[in-house]
């Protein structure tokens, strides 16, 4: 029996199981002795995927158990590890007990559990599945390099997976409500205007492909615009310097403050500077 409900949940599930103590023969548990696992990364459940594995339940009952731990704080209550949307399916389809599989998990092993779970099948958004790295990194002190290896994807997959939470909330949430793709989010990481160029992709229902070639254009045009403001400053230097006969420096920010300074190789210059000061203010 233990062996069949390895098999089951996968490589990477049966593995975590396998470091840790689990009963020997499935169990069924009340609905209402289970809690969901606080440290589940996935945090939408699409509806009609849900609706689709009710109906399912309701004709077939739940033919893969789910596993839980004993939780550490809710007294006589077992705490989720894998198999949430199982649950709630049940709840759903009007069940009163579920097949379980109990073990002894710490809160690491919960996290991991939970994680490799989703990630098999592909059950968590891009920002869900960032937040779970990022929980392993914070939390575990987990590194870069040992979620690679422990998830089974590439050290690059897992930082550009990072780098989608530097993302503004505005665009993390348009994210979360589908309003615009990961491979959207992903050309947006880095960018100043990140927000605007949501909006953009929003408003004139851009393709991953169009956001790229529009992300190119604005680029382009505000590369062009900072050549046409350099000219002008050095112009500007050059003007100045030639009529008080000392080098000038202007350094112009975005917001157009800046700073103006002057280069002077000996006391006659300073007193030069001090002297055109002097006599026009």
């Amino acid at each position: 029996m233990d062996s069949k409900i390895k098999k089951g949940l996968g490589r990477g599930l049966s593995s975590l199981i396998g470091e840790t103590k689990v009963e020997v023969k499935t169990n069924k548990l009340p609905l209402s002795d289970i809690v969901p696992n606080q440290y589940q990364p996935r945090k939408n459940f699409d509806k009609e995927n849900l609706d689709d594995l009710t109906n399912s339940i309701k004709e077939r009952g739940v033919i893969q158990p789910i596993i839980v731990r004993k939780s550490n704080f809710i007294s006589s209550k077992y705490e989720i590890i894998a198999g949430e949307r199982r649950w709630l399916a049940a709840s759903k389809a009007g069940l009163h007990e579920i097949p379980v599989v109990i073990t002894e998990a710490s809160d690491l092993k919960s996290l991991e559990f939970a994680i490799v779970e989703n990630v098999q099948r592909h059950d968590l958004n891009p920002l869900e599945e960032a937040q779970g790295y990022k929980r392993l990194i914070d939390e575990f002190s987990y590194d870069q390099e040992k979620v690679s290896k422990f998830i089974g994807k590439s050290r690059s997959y897992i930082t550009n997976s990072l780098r989608l939470l530097n993302l503004p909330q505005e665009v993390l949430k348009f994210v979360e409500e589908q309003k615009i793709t990961s491979g959207h989010a992903k050309i947006l990481v880095g960018l100043e205007n990140a927000l605007f160029v949501a909006n953009k992709i929003i408003e004139k229902k851009l393709s991953v492909r169009q956001t790229e070639n529009f992300v190119k254009i604005f680029k382009t045009k505000k590369s062009e615009t900072a050549k046409v403001r350099d000219s002008n400053i050095n112009d500007l230097e050059n003007s100045v310097s030639s009529k008080i006969g000392l080098k000038v420096n202007i350094q112009n920010k975005k917001n157009n403050k800046g700073k103006i300074s002057f280069e002077y190789m000996d006391l006659e210059q300073l007193n030069r500077i001090i002297d055109i000061i002097k006599n026009n203010y």
